[in-house]
């Protein structure tokens, strides 16, 4: 089998771009935007562009106004991690909504064995080291992310914060208890 190359555009897929291989995660649990960004390396700036441009947006809770607070579950940080790497590898982020699109489409299987590798232009999906194989020898392929090590990254990161459920934390809800009282 050879790797599938990410590309073209696939409308956006509701479904979780990573579900198998990950640590049994409670989806009503998740961590504020600053917590998200500090664990993925990324700027508060850039999670906030992300996630009103629908390139990665928040699972657990969203954004309804102010005073709301949006909440990460695990598997978006981790796409979130991976968006970095690529970005620091000098991929478009315009060729990596594709990428993330095609992956959400397409799904995974075993996330520890998966492996996104790039020529600098073009993503490739690789789920063997036959594939990887494959692209080196070919030339098409210059880099690659270790999806599993990158996995387990986000979960050391994530060791130090405190995981919310959406309930405890709209802020905007308590501000107007309080005033009400």
């Amino acid at each position: 089998m050879s790797a599938r190359e990410v590309q073209g555009e696939q409308p956006f897929v509701a479904d979780l771009l990573f579900t198998d291989g990950l640590p049994a995660m409670d989806d009503e649990v998740g961590y504020r935007g600053a917590q998200a960004a500090r664990a993925a390396g990324i700027t508060y700036r850039q999670l906030d562009y992300w996630a009103r441009t629908e390139l990665v947006e928040p699972t657990v809770r969203g954004a309804s106004g102010s005073g709301s607070q949006r909440l990460y579950g695990f598997r978006d940080i981790l796409v979130l991690k991976l968006v970095k790497r690529l970005l620091d590898t000098g991929i478009s982020l315009q060729q990596i909504r594709v990428a993330v699109d095609q992956l959400r489409a397409a799904g995974i299987r075993d996330l520890a064995g998966t492996t996104l590798m790039s020529d600098g232009a073009s993503v490739y999906l690789c789920t063997s080291n036959d594939e990887v194989i494959d692209l080196v020898s070919r030339g098409q392929g210059v880099f690659g992310i270790a999806v599993g090590k990158v996995l387990r990254e986000v979960e050391s990161e994530l060791v130090e914060f405190e995981a919310h459920t959406p309930d405890e934390l709209d802020e905007l809800a308590v501000r107007r208890a309080a005033r009400s009282a």
